[in-house]
């Protein structure tokens, strides 16, 4: 899923049709009604392993098996659990709106993976208008700055370009 970065409700519905010449092709559920725009992620490495590995398993046809969003959620924080990936985190309680701790492995989501994707290719790439043809989002999202990261490694690569 972090290898994509598309929402879980199309990771869960794609099958081997939406995979062309090596790309996986959509168009994001979430903005079909509005502007429907055809997302392409080209698809290398780990990502290509796992298909291999779960071709033909879902006997509804889709590339990977889906039991449901919950439990596709609770194996993801089972998953960081077992990794040993439980480092504190601060969030914001969704009834007190007040700032918590909490470890990681509680918190991780399937959005997490969609976060982390952008976030990696945010960190090598630094364009969020080229970025955003792999996610879906607009160019100038609000919502894009909210799954990227500008962190102290960023700001040091950014101030080292004064000193070329």
């Amino acid at each position: 899923h972090c290898l994509i970065g598309c929402r879980v409700s199309d990771l869960r519905r794609f099958t081997n049709v939406d995979i062309i010449g090596g790309a996986v092709y959509y168009i994001a559920r979430k903005t079909k009604e509005n502007d429907p725009v055809t997302i392409s992620v080209p698809i290398k490495g780990r990502a290509k392993s796992l298909l291999k590995k779960y071709q033909g398993v879902d006997k509804q046809g889709r590339i990977f098996p889906f039991i449901s969003d919950q439990k596709y959620n609770d194996a993801i924080k089972e998953i960081f659990r077992i990794c040993g990936v439980t480092r504190i985190v601060t969030v914001l309680n969704p009834v007190t709106s007040e700032e918590e701790k909490k470890p990681i492995n509680e918190v991780a989501s399937s959005n997490m993976a969609r976060r982390t994707f952008t976030g990696n290719l945010y960190k090598r790439v630094k364009d969020q208008n080229l970025i955003s043809t792999t996610t879906g989002h607009k160019p100038g999202s609000t919502a894009f700055a909210r799954y990227r990261d500008i962190d102290m490694d960023i700001k040091t690569e950014m101030i080292d370009l004064l000193n070329e």
